[in-house]
């Protein structure tokens, strides 16, 4: 059964962090309505790595995206490749490195800034390219595309949060504040999307360490979250899901069949792993 599914990357967002300043997604857990789990991102813990591993489940040493300035398509297939196969619609509002990935590369902004072709992989976007690019206006940029296209999949990509960690590090005022903005601003929007029955993730690319910076090893750095919310999850509490496994979750919720047959990565539904529970429901 194809479900509609909004994916939500909070760039550089350590777990701890949205545990403890993510009041609204904890409310919503608190009543039973999201559950949280806890991730470990892939290496290095870099953004564009990252943004291919959680849209292809392919890690970076794999795909050949291993550092942020590797500007080119991927070469992998994509939840926006598969969707497109599949016949279904896709948006997204988010940092120009997604079009570069997806769309056109190099991205050039008076081009693809504002994207609505039909014949790309990302159908419908509106893409910026300065980190400060204020959170809310992605959401809002997010929300009109959503009611004028209404797309399948819907990609956001904030990236204060990330800006606010590189200017201040994590363990600073700044960057746990910018948080909360960002738990608030995404409070607009959710109980509207909840109520239309889609399925949505809530998750980072990347963590955040003291240094002002990412990339390595470090538990801050690799810690982060995923929020569930919808009734195409299991919301098995002892899930233990991984980041390469996020594309074949979102594929099944879209209904998208045989997604993980030309490649080797699992899916949190059909792992070869029974003993672990799935974070997606049985349909």
């Amino acid at each position: 059964m194809t479900k509609k599914v909004i994916l939500v990357v909070l760039d550089g967002l350590a777990y701890n962090a949205a545990e403890q300043c993510m009041g609204y997604l904890q409310g919503l857990k608190a009543q039973g309505a999201t559950t949280l789990y806890k991730l470990q991102c892939e290496l290095p813990s870099k953004s564009r790595p990252l943004y291919e591993t959680i849209l292809t489940g392919v890690p970076p040493v794999l795909s050949g995206i291993v550092h942020n300035d590797v500007t080119r398509n991927s070469n992998q297939q994509s939840v926006f490749s598969l969707a497109r196969e599949s016949g279904l619609s896709t948006a997204a509002a988010a940092f120009h490195w997604f079009s570069e990935l997806y769309n056109h590369s190099p991205y050039e902004p008076i081009r693809d800034r504002h994207t609505d072709d039909l014949a790309l992989l990302i159908q419908h976007g509106c893409f910026y390219h300065g980190d400060h690019y204020p959170d809310n206006y992605v959401y809002l940029d997010a929300e009109s595309i959503r009611i004028r296209h209404d797309p399948d999949f819907l990609l956001i990509h904030p990236m204060n949060i990330d800006n606010a960690g590189h200017s201040a590090g994590a363990d600073s005022a700044h960057y746990r504040n910018t948080v909360r903005i960002s738990d608030g601003e995404i409070s607009k929007y959710l109980p509207t999307w909840i109520a239309e029955g889609y399925q949505i993730l809530i998750t980072s690319d990347h963590g955040m360490n003291g240094d002002k910076s990412h990339g390595g090893i470090l538990p801050e750095e690799r810690d982060i979250p995923l929020f569930v919310i919808g009734d195409g999850f299991s919301h098995q509490p002892d899930a233990a899901p991984k980041q390469t496994e996020l594309c074949g979750s979102i594929c099944e919720l879209l209904g998208i069949a045989n997604h993980n047959k030309p490649v080797a990565n699992k899916t949190l539904r059909n792992t070869h792993a029974i003993e672990k529970p799935y974070i997606t429901a049985a349909i």
